[in-house]
């Protein structure tokens, strides 16, 4: 890896039988980078994310994560080495406030042993009490702490994406995969998603990948593009490089973009 790479994807490839969902695909994201990952529906995307965050295992090839190789790795180990992530449908603890949602992410920070649960032990509620305390600060981030005993289901779609967001931010990614954020939001979510995605990345210095189909978005937000059709990455480059690729303009984005 290069010296600022934080990821590195060598010549990945997903199949499910016969169907291969991700073909041959090379990228490499720098710390600190927010990039775009576009496409048509079914381009492969969400599956790139799936083999990123261990829900599905490459069939060849090899992801690279600050210098460690996380082909083989299952999920909640890929979250403490610092890959985390939203998803294309909310999965939220629908009955649970907006705050517990937070919460119940903050477990992988805790090492208290069931006992010391059950007896309350100084070690169990000093760590109950920093949980509760980073649960709070990840809704003031995005704007949710008058929602915050509200039960999930309860808020509006855009809170919910927000949400989402808070809780994936408690794990304390060095690397955080946005899967279509803005989908469904009106144009003054839209906007406060953005500035929120901007804060993350210059405040916190986190790094992002975003699935995106609001070319907007896309185009005034990320630095770099990488864009997948049918599994296959057929452009990368900065933004006004793959707008102007007269490929991506086939297969995507249309003559008017």
């Amino acid at each position: 890896m290069e010296p600022n790479e934080l990821l590195r994807i060598r010549d990945l490839s997903v199949s499910f039988g016969g169907l291969k969902a991700i073909s041959n695909v090379d990228m490499a994201v720098d710390e600190g980078e927010l990039v775009g990952l576009i496409g048509p529906n079914g381009a492969g995307k969400t599956t790139l994310f799936n083999a990123l965050t261990g829900l599905c295992r490459p069939s060849a090839g090899e992801i690279v994560f600050c210098g460690r190789n996380i082909n083989k790795k299952p999920p909640h180990y890929i979250c403490r080495q610092g890959i985390t992530r939203t998803f294309q449908n909310i999965r939220l603890f629908k009955s649970l406030s907006a705050l517990d949602n937070v919460r119940i992410a903050y477990h992988q920070n805790m090492h208290y042993s069931f006992f010391s649960g059950i007896l309350r032990t100084k070690q169990a509620k000093r760590q109950e009490d920093e949980a509760l305390k980073q649960a709070w600060a990840m809704l003031e981030i995005v704007g949710l702490t008058q929602y915050a005993n509200e039960r999930a289901v309860n808020l509006s779609y855009g809170n919910q994406r927000k949400l989402e967001i808070a809780r994936a931010l408690i794990t304390k990614p060095k690397l955080l995969l946005l899967d279509e954020p803005a989908a469904g939001m009106n144009p003054a979510e839209t906007q406060e998603l953005l500035r929120l995605i901007q804060f993350l990345r210059s405040d916190f210095g986190i790094t992002i990948i975003l699935i995106e189909h609001d070319m907007n978005l896309v185009m005034n937000l990320c630095e770099r593009i990488f864009v997948l059709d049918y599994g296959v990455l057929i452009a990368q480059g900065s933004v006004d490089e793959v707008r102007s690729n007269e490929q991506v303009i086939q297969a995507y984005l249309g003559a008017d973009v």
